[in-house]
């Protein structure tokens, strides 16, 4: 049966599930179970995808396919290449915070990130004044010369990322891909081919579900629960971006506060994840936040309070029953390298002790109203970043 590799990986695949070293309770189990969903899919959208002479922007991870601790404010655009192949982006820049490009030789793996062999923002290519843009990939590229830039020998992946940090005003852009030399035509299809993609799609599928059951290993725990990093080089060599990583324990009458100095730089985003290793709801609700979404205290200092419990305060981000995960902040497009002074501190209080123990508590207050409206315009600016 053409199929039938496939369906021993998801049968596999549901396996690494269930056998999830972290598991503790029944949710625990079907938000693996829900997750698996979404990697099938991803698997699939890949394999079909995998055509270096008919590239093609797939958009994922996003909200139905969630992977690699998904940043909530960033559109994922990812094209499969070869190195000894010419390839054209054409686009327009959009309003949003960041457009970066990565290039990237091979794929996460349980036991490497892949090597980045290109990585850089749209501040180094040239650009009309309506946004539009084309940018050369390949051989034929030639240092120097604008919108150029050579491929590594074992270019694999073309990574685009879209960065929000206003949801609501800032919009995507528009960008494509194809191959220099012309349009090839349609693929011939075949029982070979189809086989071939189905078997590409069960190793994709297994590969990426322990691949990213591994990753928090590397990166997460060197800190005990309730601790931040300092702010660091994100791995896999992007090269504008730092963050700062820990994981969280919380009871349900607990809280985190996380107080970090409100960034210069153009992209600052907070985030909560869960032990799978990706995104938990940001649509329904709070679970990120921006720099340009959360309300700045007196001093300068954003301070979230991370809690199972609504605080009343407006940057709460909620656990939505999770009380272990993860805890990301990000700064992209930066000009400097960042300090400690520049990253988080944290503390764990007691829920019932949070006027006392956060400053500017009153300036922090929000209403049920007020918590009502921004999580309706979170839904909004989603469907509008999505769908238009």
């Amino acid at each position: 049966m053409v199929a039938e590799p496939f369906a021993e990986a998801v049968a596999e695949a549901e396996r690494i599930i269930a056998e999830a070293p972290h598991i503790r309770t029944e949710q625990d189990l079907l938000e693996g179970y829900d997750y698996l969903a979404g990697s099938i899919q991803r698997a699939l959208q890949t394999a079909w995808a995998t055509d270096p002479d008919r590239p093609r922007f797939l958009t994922a991870p996003d909200a139905d396919t969630k992977y690699g601790l998904d940043n909530p404010d960033t559109l994922y655009f990812g094209a499969i290449i070869r190195p000894d192949t010419d390839y054209v982006v054409t686009g327009k820049r959009g309003s949003t915070a960041d457009l970066s490009f990565q290039v990237l030789g091979g794929d996460y793996t349980p036991a490497k990130v892949p090597g980045s062999l290109a990585a850089f923002d749209d501040r180094q290519l040239e650009i009309a004044e309506d946004g539009s843009f084309e940018v050369h990939f390949g051989p034929k590229a030639k240092p120097g010369v604008p919108n150029s830039f050579p491929l590594g020998e074992n270019a694999a992946i073309l990574i685009i990322r879209e960065v929000y940090s206003d949801w609501e005003n800032q919009v995507r852009g528009r960008l494509d891909i194809r191959a220099a030399d012309g349009n090839p035509g349609p693929p011939e299809l075949s029982e070979r081919s189809m086989a071939k993609r189905y078997a590409a799609a069960g190793k994709i599928l297994v590969t990426q579900l322990r691949t990213f059951l591994k990753f928090p290993e590397w990166f997460y725990y060197d800190r005990a629960a309730n601790e931040m990093t300092a702010p660091r080089r994100t791995p896999g060599g992007l090269a504008t971006q730092f963050s700062s990583v820990g994981h969280y324990e919380l009871a349900a009458d607990k809280a985190l506060i996380v107080e970090v100095p409100k960034s210069e730089a153009p992209y600052q985003g907070f985030q909560l994840g869960s032990l799978w290793y990706i995104s938990t709801d940001y649509i329904h609700a709070q679970t990120s936040l921006t720099a340009e979404q959360a309300r700045a205290d007196p001093d300068g200092m954003l301070r979230f309070v991370v809690s199972e419990r609504d605080p009343g305060v407006a940057n709460w981000l909620a656990c939505t029953g999770h009380e272990r995960g993860y805890l990301q902040i990000r700064w992209q497009r930066l000009d400097r390298e960042l300090t400690e002074a520049d990253g988080p501190r944290t503390e764990l209080v007691d829920l019932a002790e949070l006027p006392e123990r956060l400053p500017y508590y009153q300036h922090a207050r929000i209403t049920g109203e007020q918590r009502a409206h921004t999580l309706e315009a979170r839904r909004a600016a989603i469907a509008r970043r999505r769908f238009g």
